[in-house]
């Protein structure tokens, strides 16, 4: 039964990739007028100055903001993604699709509030728009919470971006089913940050690979050629990062989609062997980019679960790069194996990918591996 949802892992996660105080990302926020949302809001998340806000499409972006009523205006324009609002510690709120719109939270109780906005859904093709606080009558928006101290930032596919982790079924296959599942601020990398009270981003797209995509989709493209931007299918909207921007970990989640369904005539490699050789090499690489920005400080942790139904090659890649960058004197290079068997994972998520449960476990995992990396 493990084998069978294992070879059925990413089978449907290249529909994403084919699919067509101050702000602290510093000169990245254009002021609204009025109150400038630079002063209104938080976000570590990869966002580019629009006329009267921010833009981004990268999943799990979020907002933090504090107010002082009984009501607050969101600025929205996006008739794409879903979102989750959060007032305080209160259970969120769904916003389906909002449109070009001011949505408003109303019925609180007087004082200060918290809200926490959050970006749920995948779009890599979509310009999603945030236009900040709106006050409701006699309220006031307030100075925007400090940043944590704390940051880590994680890159990936399908699973890092929560591809279908809230259903209760693994057919997803009716029309809005997937995206209306889906939800990137319950996937294990904001529930770690949560749990070790970090900022984040979460930098993934799904059916996307290394070197290779699921099924060998969308060739001459990988994982690297979108790293680098703020807007991921905006070919020069180049990710310009903030000073303030220096996480202490570093979790990628790469490898899934090159190795878990078999080579096909007419793909670039001969054989596994050759595709692992490009796979290291380009993994090596990677690392070395994230070095040359974050330098030998950053802890960098390479994920990986088990596709030993059809292959060890990404087992047996992970090991030897982390070997290797110990034996080259970068020591802050490990591993994390998500052991599906031993874990309890089910993989009841949409298209046997990880489901609500198995997030909140990978979060554990890998909130015990990297609790001690990061003061």
């Amino acid at each position: 039964m493990q084998r069978t949802s294992l070879r059925r892992l990413t089978g449907l996660a290249a529909i994403a990739l084919l699919g067509g105080g101050p702000l602290t990302v510093p000169g990245q926020a254009s002021a609204a007028p009025g109150t400038p949302l630079a002063r209104q809001v938080h976000t570590a998340g990869r966002v580019t100055p629009t006329g009267t806000g921010v833009a981004f499409t990268w999943p799990g972006v979020y907002f933090e903001g504090r107010f002082r009523g009984s009501s607050v205006g969101i600025r929205l324009d996006d008739t794409v993604n879903d979102y989750d609002v959060r007032i305080d510690d209160a259970a969120p709120i769904t916003l389906v699709t909002p449109g070009s719109t001011t949505r408003w939270i109303t019925g609180l109780r007087g004082g200060e509030h918290t809200v926490r906005l959050a970006k749920r859904t995948e779009s890599p093709w979509n310009l999603a728009q945030f236009g900040g606080l709106v006050a409701g009558p006699g309220g006031r928006i307030l100075a925007a919470p400090a940043a944590r101290h704390r940051q880590i930032e994680f890159i990936g596919d399908s699973w890092t971006a929560g591809y279908g982790d809230m259903s209760v079924s693994r057919d997803c296959s009716g029309a809005g089913v997937l995206t209306r599942n889906s939800n990137a601020d319950q996937a294990f990398g904001a529930r770690t940050a949560k749990a070790l009270n970090a900022d984040y981003q979460i930098n993934a797209w799904s059916g996307i690979g290394m070197v290779r995509n699921y099924n060998g989709s969308n060739p001459g493209t990988d994982y690297r050629t979108y790293y680098d931007r703020a807007l991921q299918a905006v070919d020069e909207s180049v990710w310009k990062r903030p000073a303030s921007w220096h996480p202490q970990v570093v979790v990628i989640g790469l490898g899934i989609n090159d190795f878990s369904t078999p080579l096909n005539p007419g793909e670039k490699w001969a054989d596994e062997a050759a595709l692992t050789a490009d796979y290291i090499a380009a993994y090596q690489g990677f690392i070395g980019t994230l070095r040359h920005r974050y330098g030998l400080g950053t802890h960098l942790v390479l994920t990986y679960p088990d596709l030993s139904y059809r292959t060890t090659a990404l087992a047996d890649a992970i090991a030897r790069i982390v070997r290797d960058r110990a034996a080259s004197g970068d020591e802050r290079v490990s591993s994390v194996y998500y052991d599906n068997a031993a874990l309890g994972l089910d993989l009841l998520g949409c298209d046997w990918h990880p489901s609500l449960h198995d997030h909140e476990v990978l979060a554990g995992t890998l909130t015990t591996a990297i609790r001690g990396l990061i003061p």
